[in-house]
């Protein structure tokens, strides 16, 4: 197995350097850069060669001056094939979001054990995206919240259109079957295409499918 390149960024002198040697001490992994703060992180990566880019990058949130997720987010646009693992205490929705958005593939509290450490990088170096327990369910809430939300984006005369439009139904038979006159369908159907963004009655439909409004 090639050996997993692995960078770290950790302002903690003691956990810096214990990192390091734990590391290190894998046999499928080599350290080749261990840095106190997001400056020398960057300095280094613009000017170490290709062969020795890190595949991995383990980044503290709590650095000074430049934080971890302007350091993530830096990363990410100059050399987007680096994953970055969140390493952390902060579990806040604020670090959490803006992290992974930042572009971070995996996000670990710190607090866990090393064996668990290292079963998390082999999960991102193969193409997963490890998440402490906690976190996962924060990303699943989040999303769910987003999803629920989204079936409230329609008034509920607008989602009564959407499902007649699905069924075929013209704007007069709409207009009698809800005893509404047609301009009053036109302008409900107009509507619905703003809110979700939609030009044709196909793409409202599934637009209507996707955010599971029909």
């Amino acid at each position: 197995m090639k050996k997993i390149k692995i960078a770290i960024v950790e302002d903690e002198p003691i956990l810096l350097g214990n990192l390091k040697i734990l590391l290190s001490s894998e046999h499928n992994i080599t350290v080749v850069g261990a840095f106190k703060n997001a400056e020398a992180a960057i300095a280094n990566l613009e000017e170490i060669s290709p062969d020795i880019m890190p595949d991995i990058m383990i980044v503290d949130l709590g650095l000074p001056r430049k934080s971890g997720i302007e350091l993530v987010r830096e990363v990410k646009a100059k050399m987007p094939n680096i994953d970055i693992l969140v390493y952390t205490v902060y579990e806040d929705n604020e670090h959490v979001f803006s992290a992974l958005k930042a572009g971070a593939s995996g996000y670990i509290l710190k607090g866990g054990g090393f064996k668990e450490l290292i079963e998390d990088i082999y999960n991102l170096y193969n193409g997963g995206a490890p998440m402490s327990p906690r976190i996962a369910r924060k990303v699943i809430n989040e999303f769910q919240t987003e999803v629920k939300n989204e079936e409230y984006i329609l008034s509920p005369r607008e989602k009564n259109i959407v499902t007649e439009i699905e069924k075929g139904l013209s704007y007069k038979e709409m207009a009698d079957k809800f005893n509404i006159s047609p301009h009053t369908v036109h302008t409900h159907i107009k509507n619905i295409y703003e809110k979700l963004h939609a030009k044709t009655r196909q793409e409202a439909l599934l637009m209507a499918r996707r955010k599971g409004i029909i």
